[in-house]
């Protein structure tokens, strides 16, 4: 199985695009009045 390391822009680029994903999935469930505890 070959993997892929990506480092400095390259990865927090691809960090930021898969939180942004999820994080828009999930806003449309919630709503805006739940509050979220991480």
């Amino acid at each position: 199985m070959a993997k892929e390391v990506a480092y400095s822009l390259d990865a927090r680029s691809a960090l930021k695009a898969g939180v942004d994903k999820l994080a828009n999935a999930v806003k449309v469930t919630l709503g805006p009045k739940v509050e979220m505890w991480l």
